[in-house]
């Protein structure tokens, strides 16, 4: 494993402060980032880089650090941002949010932001990105986010790492960040969007003692004809919890609407896309919430985003989970919806 020099050891006097707001102003200041925050879809460029982040810059709230891990066969390399507020650590360990595609989340942070995250609880921010410089490795992410192979463009078979990947996390890259900072293992909690959404969902039901809170964000339920909605999905059900987990589910308003308006059908590419995600149900992830919620000792609940897509859930997904996890990892639902609340979905 190679560990580079932390980035940045300066510290700068940061006042500690006491928690003041209560879970409805978190989720006031939440909706007016979300207001001003850009709709439009993510960049879709395979080849955008990262560019400066809040990591290299100084901050009155965090400071950060860099460490590389390295998969056993020395083939697959991860790079580990961490994020760690200037103030004395609580009694029993700062919170934590683990955040899939690394790099591209790190993007979305900003100085405001990390300011507002160490006013309330300041969770150790930790960005697990792949060891590049590209906002998102596609072809990296699809190997390391999907729990099976499965057919992809030009009937070409893809992905199937999640396991050695779930392997890296939770036999080195936890250890290694707990190494570095005191945390409390009961407010640890885990994000990832869209594939990483699947990811998060297959780490639950095959590790889920690695951490507290689960928050997938738009997952990619149709990957390999749904094959997450079938046998992982029972076993997780026919297990016994260890440990209770907290799970909120969060998906755009329109992605439960698809607009499929303007897609030339007559493309190949555009078809077979239509048929993959066609494996799933548009409703399928509320549905999800819904069956978790009845698992013994597990809550979960589902937030829908008004007005976006998948594209721009990333941002505000992981946004969310900050202030989430700033207010109380644990609760996670207290700021989601309850699934009792939700209207039912079709069929329920």
């Amino acid at each position: 494993m190679h560990i580079p020099v932390p980035m940045d050891r300066r510290r700068s006097r940061c006042r500690s402060a006491r928690y003041r707001s209560a879970l409805f102003g978190v989720m006031f200041s939440l909706g007016a980032c979300l207001a001003l925050s850009p709709v439009a879809a993510q960049p879709r460029d395979p080849r955008q880089t990262i560019g400066p982040t809040v990591a290299d810059a100084p901050s009155a709230a965090y400071r950060f650090e860099r460490f590389v891990i390295e998969s056993a066969d020395g083939r697959r390399r991860w790079r580990v941002t961490l994020g760690i507020a200037l103030q004395r650590a609580p009694r029993h360990g700062f919170s934590a949010l683990y955040m899939l595609d690394g790099n591209a989340a790190l993007m979305e942070f900003d100085q405001a932001l990390l300011a507002e995250l160490a006013r309330g609880a300041a969770p150790v921010l930790v960005f697990i990105g792949h060891d590049n410089d590209l906002r998102i490795d596609t072809a990296a992410r699809t190997r390391d986010y999907t729990p099976s192979a499965a057919l992809g463009e030009g009937g070409v078979r893809s992905g199937g790492g999640a396991d050695a990947f779930a392997e890296a996390i939770v036999e080195r890259i936890q250890p290694e960040v707990r190494r570095r900072v005191p945390l409390d293992r009961s407010r640890e909690a885990v994000w990832g969007h869209s594939f990483g959404g699947l990811f998060v969902l297959n780490l639950l039901y095959t590790h889920g003692d690695a951490f507290a809170t689960w928050l997938p964000a738009s997952p990619s339920l149709w990957w390999d004809q749904g094959m997450l909605l079938g046998a992982p999905e029972r076993g997780f059900f026919e297990r016994k919890r260890q440990r209770p987990v907290s799970v909120l589910l969060m998906q755009g308003e329109r992605e439960r609407r698809p607009d499929e308006a303007g897609r030339d059908r007559g493309d190949p590419r555009v078809a077979a896309h239509l048929a993959r995600i066609a494996a799933a149900p548009a409703d399928a992830t509320q549905r999800l919430a819904e069956r978790l919620d009845r698992k013994r000792g597990a809550q979960a609940c589902y937030r829908s985003f008004a007005g976006l897509d998948h594209g721009p859930m990333l941002r505000a997904s992981v946004r969310a989970a900050a202030q989430i996890v700033a207010a109380d990892a644990r609760a996670p639902c207290r700021q989601g919806q309850a699934v009792s609340q939700l209207p039912k979905a079709r069929g329920a």
